[in-house]
């Protein structure tokens, strides 16, 4: 690991640079007040490209008039973001608010009082309580979300009641502007006006929810770290979870939860998305009170106030990648059914991602497999186009599961997914917490005369782009061997599945020799893809070296693979190229003293929220179905038609992962860390472009 370590660490800090775009054209922005609105209109006259300032009662009508085209943008909290991302909207985050410093573009959801009242978080029930508005983060999503967690607030789900209705039960009075008044009298009883959700609330917002506890309406307001930060901020205190009370400048150590930063929002419209990013451009220049209200009579209009200045979101950002697992899960738990808070019924089912036609056979026997006396399936299976495809899907509740190797888990855990079982391929099952490894290994043809310091020029074969075996770990150390990024062009040809398609990367590639454009797809569509895929491209002579594990050669010679391609194979005509040391090359046997390096096994990822089900399905169903399983002759899940379908074939077992241990630590700190430098050099994997793009995910 420390060989990893070096090889990545000099490139931490290269980045990309990124090319012009068209000139911006008319947009219409939507608004939720008057005096939003007469602070677009000052825009509008100030900077030329707003076509109309369009006012809406509440934020989902501005949502609805996106959606429908007329409207084009609008800011939003992260609450309102997920609920923009559902698909009855659809809408993308594609500009964030930078608040500057080190909270960048993340905030702190604390829970202000005034200071000496004498009461601890855990003593809330029964006190009156300052909201920013319904469905919003800081002063909804988190609060409630960490009262239900800690047992504070008793719930059963929707089925039983609303959450609006059990939280009218918890605090005496409050104001939650944009809850329904007629049927909820007590979230309104505090509010100063009429409890809508937008300005025309004088206690909506942050500012007013502070107003409301200054007021002496509310004993706890539930905001950002930043509203309570003025001269009047030693007359508060901030309340902690462990149940103290620590000074407001103290935020850091004494939160609810990181929040992402408020974000515009538009519709799946790449060129819209420019024209919206080059007319803030402009105005950021030309118009002074972008990022201030208190000219047009409110706060935050628009924008929060205590923004420093917009950052453009990769492209492929939706509201799942901008918001995180973690935190979609809270918003979840505040939509459950009675049914969900209980352990998971016999009759529920896990939906697994497989991403190839293989694939889909072999889950769709494993369905068959898993039904119970009445029928009842206990996975259903669902497509993915790639294993980025389905960390998508897995966060958007479309799936629950899917196997992935490190370089896919350091993107996957960069979006909030979570490692709970990992492949386990030597020694005793029977162990607890017992986690697999592997070693990446450089093989070529016995009759090459190739050496790894001979392979500048030569063609390459790699399981996919961004894998840890195929990708990160020998091109890591060919970066470190270069000193730069030239390392890119190291090879003449390669075939790295999920790379550019029009780049050399992907000129070795055939597809399924079928359908054009699976050719370099990082699925089974593609015939030089995953461990045996790249061994295929060394074994027909289109590459002259192949970048794999150590179980690679053996699985697919000596007749152990039918395959057309494979059945005639020999390990005796392949050789292990050795890194770093004396011995050049060795037989694919002695890979323990001829390998790249050893790393971190495959592993299940799945939603935090979803962790125990999965684990709980997983472990019964390799009970019946492993590799001493007691229904085995029915269905094995680590064995394959072809190879490595759903799990690797040489996996023994699953083990449990610890839930004390993240993705970092599941692939070690010096892995993370590797992989982290060599991201940053090479062509970067959208998913971990986007899902890392705000601070709140890389803390």
């Amino acid at each position: 690991m420390k060989l990893l370590f070096q090889c990545f660490v000099v490139f931490a800090s290269l980045i990309y640079c990124f090319s012009g775009e068209p000139v911006p054209s008319c947009i219409k922005w939507c608004n939720k007040s008057s005096l939003e609105q007469k602070k677009c209109l000052a825009l509008k006259a100030a900077v030329p490209g707003i076509c109309a300032c369009v006012q809406k009662p509440d934020t989902k009508e501005c949502l609805q008039a996106i959606k429908d085209g007329n409207a084009d943008a609008i800011t939003l909290d992260g609450g309102d973001i997920y609920e923009a991302g559902l698909i009855n909207y659809n809408l993308h985050p594609i500009i964030a608010e930078d608040y500057g410093e080190n909270d960048a573009n993340c905030y702190y959801a604390v829970a202000v009082v005034k200071k000496g009242t004498g009461f601890s978080f855990k003593e809330l029930k029964g006190k009156k309580s300052c909201h920013t508005g319904l469905g919003k983060s800081a002063g909804w999503n988190v609060p409630i979300g960490v009262l239900i967690s800690y047992g504070l607030l008793a719930w059963n789900g929707t089925s039983e009641e609303t959450i609006e209705s059990a939280v009218s039960r918890f605090f005496s009075a409050s104001c939650v502007p944009g809850a329904d008044k007629e049927l909820y009298p007590r979230l309104c009883q505090q509010c100063k006006k009429n409890c809508v959700r937008s300005h025309d609330e004088p206690y909506y917002d942050y500012e007013g929810a502070l107003q409301c506890l200054k007021d002496g309406k509310g004993d706890v307001a539930f905001v950002k770290h930043l509203v309570a930060q003025g001269a009047d901020k030693d007359e508060y205190e901030l309340l902690c979870e462990d149940g103290t009370r620590k000074p407001i400048n103290e935020y850091k150590s004494c939160f609810l939860a990181r929040v992402p930063a408020h974000a515009v929002v538009t519709r799946k419209d790449t060129d819209l998305a420019v024209q919206i990013w080059k007319y803030l451009e402009e105005a950021g220049q030309k118009f002074p009170n972008l990022f201030k209200s208190s000219y047009y009579g409110g706060k935050n209009l628009m924008f929060k106030d205590s923004t420093v200045k917009l950052i453009k979101a990769p492209e492929n950002m939706n509201s799942f990648f901008y918001l995180g697992a973690k935190y979609t899960s809270i918003i979840r738990s505040l939509t459950k059914t009675s049914d969900q808070k209980e352990s998971r019924s016999t009759h529920s089912t896990i939906k697994w991602c497989y991403i190839s036609h293989f694939e889909k056979n072999k889950c769709d026997a494993w369905s068959i497999a898993s039904a119970d006396d009445q029928g009842n399936a206990k996975i259903d299976c669902v497509k993915g186009d790639s294993v980025e495809d389905c960390v998508g899907m897995i966060m958007r509740k479309e799936a629950d599961a899917v196997t992935m190797d490190g370089g896919y888990i350091f993107s996957a855990g960069a979006c909030g997914l979570v490692p709970v079982m990992s492949e386990v391929y030597e020694g005793d099952c029977s162990v607890p917490g017992k986690t697999g490894s592997y070693y990446a290994v450089a093989v070529v043809r016995k009759d090459s005369g190739l050496t790894w310091e001979t392979l500048k020029g030569k063609k390459s074969c790699h399981t996919a782009f961004g894998r840890t075996a195929g990708w990160n770990i020998p091109m890591g150390i060919i970066a470190k061997d270069v000193g730069n990024c030239s390392f890119m062009d190291y090879f003449i040809k390669s075939c790295a599945p999920g790379a550019d398609k029009n780049s050399k990367l992907c000129s070795l590639c055939r597809g399924s020799g079928l359908d054009p454009e699976n050719k370099c797809s990082a699925s089974g569509s593609e015939m030089f893809y995953g461990y045996s895929g790249a061994f295929r491209c060394l074994a027909e002579g289109v590459g002259d070296v192949a970048f794999v594990k150590q179980t690679t050669i053996p699985e697919n010679t000596d007749g152990r693979n039918p395959a057309d391609w494979a059945k005639n194979l020999k390990s005796s005509d392949y050789m292990l190229l050795c890194y770093n040391g004396q011995q050049k090359t060795a037989a694919p046997s002695d890979y323990v003293n001829c390998n790249l390096a050893q790393t971190a096994a495959h592993a299940v990822m799945t939603r935090p929220e979803s962790r125990n089900d999965v684990v709980w399905f997983l472990k019964e169903q390799q009970e019946k179905f492993g590799k001493n399983g007691s229904e085995k002759e029915s269905f094995q899940m680590f064995k394959s038609e072809t190879k490595d379908l759903l799990f690797k074939d040489s996996t023994l077992c699953l083990s449990e992962i610890p839930p004390d241990q993240n993705y970092k630590n599941f692939l070690s700190e010096e892995y993370y860390n590797a992989i982290l430098g060599l991201k940053k050099c090479s062509q970067t994997a959208d998913i971990w472009k986007a899902c890392t793009f705000h601070t709140c995910q890389q803390s």
